[in-house]
């Protein structure tokens, strides 16, 4: 009987023990289950403020790249701008001008640099003719398009200087009197002192002229000349002078274009706007 009495006291001691440890243990997993449950409402919040954090740091980075961008692009049109200026301060800006009658081209003025154009081109043997350096290979690829073609066009006059010009129009006033004024600009006021007008001609007409309007050249002038930079300078019907079907001025590919495409000619638009294509005239 005692046996069994301790034997039961002994279970229900170790049962008593087992409890304890039970809650020792369970009180000891609350606790970590608290402290795991902190850690993550604190990590979930550290989280979220580096996600803010991130969010702020990404916002101001592509604020900067704008700037950056902003700043970028101010730069290249400061850049461009100085470029343009660049190039405008090396451009002869009388290349583009107006002389007729009306305007002046100074004495002094004689193109920054002329080259003689080729025998080959030129219609009189012998003669040395001069054009404009930097216009000149526009001129070259237009007689060799129009020899391509079957035109077969040749230069009776380039470059004339103020004193040349002055001397021409007086051996015209002496064979035509007043009339020499219809066709021949005094000196100063002549697009040839420019460097950059040429009187065409073929081996067929000479220096004859008048025929010179029912010229295939001529059509093929009309039709093309533009393409290099060309433009006729006395159409029928102009303010300055008897119709010149002969007489072209390098002006610029975009100049050309422009008015060949609206059938306008060079004396009809105004100065501000045939300037605007100075600084692309050599482009």
């Amino acid at each position: 009987m005692e046996g069994r009495f301790n034997k039961k006291i002994i279970s229900f001691v170790l049962l008593v023990v087992l409890l304890a440890e039970l809650v020792v243990l369970g009180y000891f997993y609350y606790l970590f289950q608290k402290e795991v449950a902190q850690n993550a409402i604190a990590l979930e919040a550290k989280i979220s403020d580096l996600e803010d954090q991130n969010m702020f740091l990404a916002d101001a980075l592509y604020k900067e790249q704008q700037k950056n961008s902003e700043f970028a692009s101010q730069i290249k049109q400061i850049a461009g701008t100085v470029g343009k200026l660049d190039i405008l301060s090396k451009t002869d800006k009388e290349l583009l001008q107006k002389y007729s009658k009306v305007y002046f081209l100074n004495e002094n003025y004689i193109p920054e640099d002329l080259v003689n154009i080729p025998p080959d081109y030129v219609y009189e043997e012998g003669k040395k003719i001069k054009f404009h350096t930097k216009a000149f290979p526009y001129l070259q690829e237009m007689l060799v398009s129009a020899k391509r073609n079957g035109i077969n066009l040749k230069i009776i006059s380039g470059f004339r200087s103020f004193g040349e010009q002055g001397a021409l129009k007086n051996a015209y006033l002496v064979t035509y009197g007043s009339g020499a004024n219809q066709f021949s600009a005094d000196q100063g006021f002549s697009e040839h002192q420019l460097g950059t007008t040429i009187d065409f001609t073929t081996p067929e007409l000479g220096a004859n002229f008048d025929n010179f309007k029912s010229s295939s050249a001529y059509d093929w002038l009309l039709s093309n000349a533009y393409k290099y930079g060309f433009v006729i300078s006395y159409p029928e019907g102009n303010n300055y002078y008897q119709f010149e079907p002969w007489h072209w001025r390098f002006v610029g590919k975009g100049l050309a274009k422009r008015l060949y495409e609206d059938g306008e000619y060079f004396y009809d638009l105004d100065q501000r706007t045939i300037d605007s294509y100075l600084i692309n005239i050599f482009n």
